[in-house]
């Protein structure tokens, strides 16, 4: 400021102009910092919503695997308790025409219908256990196979070659491709020259 003719004071206009410059700048800061403010709070709540998405989801998704476990749990609980059952569903008329049978045995002494009776017997086993994956291993004539077989006693043999199964003493069994039980088998071993 500088003094006029009259002794008064008078503005100087760089000075003035200094001044609305630093109002305006502080205005402009002022400003500046409230757009940041708000930006920063639209962040905040962009953050918020996406935390509270991400939590809805984790929560969901924790849910699904344990709904997913309990229903795994009655599954295997439920193929142990019935797993059996078509089993068991097959063997029931085997068992009815073993009855049948034992009934006829009392009411005929025809061998050759009993015997009859027991071959369809036996082969309605044979066919139940075939449909439940249970297949029967008889060897005879085939080379041994310590996988399937089982070596009872070993006999000399000019008709087979060493290591041929010549008789099976009892069948072996295999389910789904595994071994149940293995075949008793008389292998065939080299003749002695003396």
């Amino acid at each position: 400021m500088s003094e006029n003719e009259n002794g008064s004071a008078e503005s100087d206009p760089a000075s003035e102009n200094d001044n609305e410059l630093e109002n305006e700048g502080g205005i402009f800061e002022e400003v500046a910092e409230l757009s940041e403010l708000e930006l920063l709070k639209e962040e905040l709540e962009l953050a918020k919503k996406e935390a509270v998405t991400a939590r809805d989801d984790m929560l969901r998704a924790h849910a699904e695997a344990e709904n997913v476990r309990k229903r795994a749990e009655r599954d295997v609980t439920a193929a142990h308790k019935f797993g059996l059952d078509r089993f068991i569903g097959s063997l029931v008329p085997v068992k009815d025409s073993m009855d049948l049978g034992l009934s006829a045995l009392e009411a005929t002494s025809d061998v050759q219908a009993i015997r009859e009776g027991m071959e369809l017997t036996s082969k309605m086993l044979d066919d139940a256990l075939e449909k439940n994956g249970v297949v029967a291993i008889d060897p005879t004539g085939d080379a041994f196979d310590p996988e399937l077989h089982q070596a009872m006693t070993m006999q000399p043999s000019s008709e087979a070659a060493p290591g041929t199964v010549l008789s099976c003493m009892q069948k072996g069994y295999v389910l789904n491709e595994r071994l149940v039980r293995p075949a008793m088998v008389v292998v065939a071993k080299a003749i002695e020259e003396q």
